[in-house]
């Protein structure tokens, strides 16, 4: 229950911006692109060893500027992202290799807080809040010599295709008159599991953890 409600909580601060009168209001709309790499490992109980499993991800981005506060331009993003997560685990003797691919449908809700120019110019930007994520597919690869490999999450499917967790994320954007360029890190913790847990499942915890490298242009609808 308390994942859920920090969850809720994150989610209720995200979205107490759009009504927000503390500072001078504002109205920019804001919509693009986004691509970047995501170096994914999946956080297991009883544990497995892994390395960095490196995926893409895209999508769409809409922002809007509600105040600006002292110094602080305030607002609320939404993306709507295609990503890949998943593991990759590794044998130390190169025997066998493998890794589950795990396409996502991704939905994170952000507060955006930034400091700099408003008009042309470099600012400095977080972003943090509640994120919803949907498996569309996944696929296991296997190669080498699976002769003496054994584990409880080779063939084994997903039981929970709804995950949900929190993401936080800090960079630069640079304003242009052709438009706006960010370049933003992000990490993402999973706080739901996509293997039942319990004392009767082998899993006591399966969640996602990702850190993301996003570049984003976007593009002013109004200022």
């Amino acid at each position: 229950m308390y994942k859920r409600a920090l969850v809720y909580l994150l989610l209720i601060i995200s979205c107490h911006t759009l009504h927000a009168q503390l500072g001078e209001m504002k109205n920019n709309w804001a919509v693009g692109v986004n691509g970047g790499v995501g170096m994914n490992k999946v956080s297991f109980t009883p544990s497995i060893k892994q390395k960095s499993y490196n995926t893409p991800t895209l999508g769409l981005t809409v922002r809007y500027i509600s105040e600006k506060y002292f110094s602080m331009i305030c607002g609320t993003q939404l993306e709507l992202n295609f990503t890949q997560r998943g593991w990759q685990e590794d044998d130390t003797e190169r025997v066998y290799s493998y890794s589950r691919k795990m396409n996502y449908l991704e939905i994170p809700f952000l507060f955006h807080a930034a400091f700099g120019k408003e008009k042309r110019g470099a600012q400095f930007f977080i972003n943090a809040g509640p994120e919803i994520n949907l498996l569309l597919s996944e696929k296991e690869v296997k190669k080498g010599d699976w002769t003496d490999v054994s584990g409880e999450q080779y063939g084994k499917l997903v039981d929970n295709r709804f995950d949900y967790g929190i993401i936080a994320g800090a960079g630069v954007e640079i304003k242009t008159g052709a438009g706006n360029f960010l370049l933003e890190g992000r990490y993402y913790y999973g706080l739901s599991d996509f293997y039942e847990s319990g004392s009767s499942n082998y899993f006591d915890r399966s969640g996602h953890t990702t850190m993301t490298i996003k570049a984003t242009f976007l593009f002013d609808l109004s200022q």
